[in-house]
């Protein structure tokens, strides 16, 4: 269990600062971004209350919460699509040097997400699901963010 909830838990703590990052933002489109982050990080907690047993499982909230992240993880690449910075930006140059990679990162995000909003049942898949997820966002967040 440690081995799922250890990277679920960092990812949460990654997307954790988007919010204080929020403040002072003049750039819209890197605004866009930070907002659809932050819904990502919003839904991952919902599974991760219900991992950690701080709320009731739920499996139409947890597929919900996964199709939200889905969602999301599918409109990252046009979201990053045009270089724009601003100072708070969390994002790293190396989106737009290797932005085949960064779209790979995101379809797996949305892969993962959708696989489990469709096919959860259990608590059980719930956590594996979960590690998957948070998996799928450290190893973007690993080359792509500050």
């Amino acid at each position: 269990m440690t081995r799922i909830v250890l990277p679920t838990a960092m990812a949460l703590i990654g997307l954790g600062t988007l919010a204080i990052a929020h403040t002072g933002v003049s750039n819209p489109a890197v605004l866009a971004r930070m907002e659809s982050m932050t819904e990502t990080q919003d839904n991952t907690k919902v599974l991760g209350a219900m991992v950690k047993g701080e709320r009731d499982f739920d499996v139409m909230a947890a597929r919900a919460a996964a199709a939200e992240i889905a969602r999301h993880a599918k409109q990252t690449p046009d979201l990053f699509r045009i270089k724009e910075m601003d100072p708070k930006t969390e994002a790293l140059p190396a989106i737009w040097e290797d932005f085949d990679d960064f779209t790979a990162k995101s379809k797996s995000l949305e892969d993962v997400a959708t696989s489990l909003a469709a096919s959860l049942e259990t608590e059980d898949q719930l956590r594996a699901g979960l590690g998957q997820i948070g998996a799928a966002c450290k190893a973007c967040h690993k080359s792509y963010r500050e």
